[in-house]
């Protein structure tokens, strides 16, 4: 077991660990502490604790100090140095006429690189805009370019449900998302119900995934033959997965139809792993291309390096 503490650099952003040394530190201190980009100064999120040695990546950077009044007054500095830096980014860009727009600026704690972030179409040429932003700020300067999910996180805002967007509140990480998880939910395939602000799926469609995965298969599929309790035949007309019932079209008399509710366990019935395949042969040909669409775009934009 390996005695670490977890840091975070930026709003929500990945949680990084630390060796403490002989420090007691809690959640919610700050520290400041030596990256691959320089001395930082980071929020405590995970205070004194042991992990397995297998979740840790040796060897351990070790906590500097614990942060002082005059590294609260600079990184308070920072902050405000950053805004100027944005709006001189942004005239810097209206200048040379680029197409990208400026999300974000971070300073690192000891000022010797500024990260301007941004999103685009394609590839930008911005060797002369960083020319010019190193003429006025004196120091090293990064231009980052991001997706559209990392703009989101960024910038924050509120989603379908009324709800401040999840990774902006709590999502360090992003997770993989796929149509599949929307299809076993009995959700909408329309693409604009099933996306988020950013315009990709919609991260909590993997919060009730599992669940929905295990209880659809307890359950019949739409159209499948099967057989009651009582003996009848018939044909699944709709199921509720939730509360775990089946609605079955019986036939009563020679030309009577009727349609009565059983509990999925007063049913017989084969597994419904072959209905998988066929059922996005349902959506129209306008509906697939749009899907595709989507996941080629979560595909091409991978893991957040945010």
């Amino acid at each position: 077991m390996t005695t670490v503490i977890g840091v975070r650099f930026r709003n929500v952003g990945k949680i990084y660990y630390f060796s403490p040394g002989q420090l007691q530190i809690r959640t919610g201190q700050h520290v400041i502490v030596e990256t691959a980009r320089g001395i930082e100064y980071g929020y405590v999120v995970l205070g004194n604790r042991e992990v397995d040695d297998s979740k840790v990546v040796q060897p351990l950077k070790t906590v500097i100090r614990m942060a002082n009044e005059d590294d609260d007054r600079i990184e308070t500095e920072n902050k405000a140095k950053e805004k100027d830096a944005f709006k001189i980014c942004q005239e810097k860009i209206r200048k040379h006429g680029l197409e990208m727009k400026l999300i974000d600026v971070e300073y690192t704690f000891d000022n010797n690189k500024i990260l301007f972030y941004f999103t685009a179409d394609g590839r930008i040429d911005f060797r002369e805009l960083v020319k010019d932003l190193a003429s006025v700020f004196r120091t090293r300067i990064e231009l980052r370019q991001v997706g559209v999910r990392d703009e989101t996180k960024i910038i924050g805002g509120v989603g379908i449900c009324g709800r401040p967007l999840c990774c902006h509140t709590y999502l360090s990480e992003f997770i993989p998302v796929s149509i599949k998880m929307a299809k076993e939910q009995n959700l909408s395939l329309n693409p604009t119900k099933i996306s988020g602000v950013c315009g990709r799926l919609m991260c909590c469609l993997k919060n009730e995934e599992e669940t929905y995965e295990y209880l659809n298969s307890k359950m019949p599929g739409v159209g499948d033959a099967v057989t009651t309790d009582d003996g009848q035949k018939g044909e699944v007309h709709s199921v509720n997965v939730l509360r775990q019932t089946v609605k079955v079209r019986v036939v009563v008399d020679k030309d009577e139809i009727e349609i009565k509710e059983y509990k999925v366990d007063q049913l017989r019935f084969k597994p419904r792993r072959k209905k998988e395949k066929n059922q996005g042969e349902k959506n129209s040909q306008a509906q697939d291309a749009e899907l595709k669409k989507l996941e080629a775009l979560e595909k091409s934009e991978g893991k957040s390096k945010l």
